[in-house]
């Protein structure tokens, strides 16, 4: 069997985004609140029963929290434009040299209603 783990995290962070719709309020500076999940996939060990510690891999999140939390995104080296499919690669990118089990990333705006989801092929 294939199980799949996950650990949550959210940040508030700034930016700006030109676009060709909305474009306005989108090139001011504004932020959002931000929801993150990350997927662990694979079969427990036989003598921890886990896919992964879900201590480590929060506390790996923590770090990449960190690096996002109350940030103006814009500036975040590595991230590119603030756009929910950069901020699922940079996540990913993040967490997969610890966790070479990363099965899906989701970055989602609660207050927007809009998301994006990365997942392993």
């Amino acid at each position: 069997m294939n199980y799949e783990i996950t650990q949550r995290f959210f940040f508030d962070a700034a930016h700006t985004l030109k676009r060709k719709i909305e474009a306005e309020g989108s090139r001011r500076i504004h932020g959002h609140t931000y929801h993150c999940e990350v997927a662990l996939a694979g079969t427990p060990d036989a003598q921890t029963g886990m896919v992964s510690d879900l201590g480590f891999l929060r506390a790996h999140l923590d770090a990449v929290r960190d690096q996002l939390d109350h940030r103006y995104l814009d500036e975040v080296a590595g991230l590119g434009a603030p756009t929910l499919e950069n901020l699922c690669t940079y996540v990913w990118r993040a967490v997969e040299p610890a966790f070479a089990n990363v099965s899906r990333v989701r970055v989602w705006r609660e207050g927007m209603g809009d998301g994006c989801t990365l997942s392993r092929s």
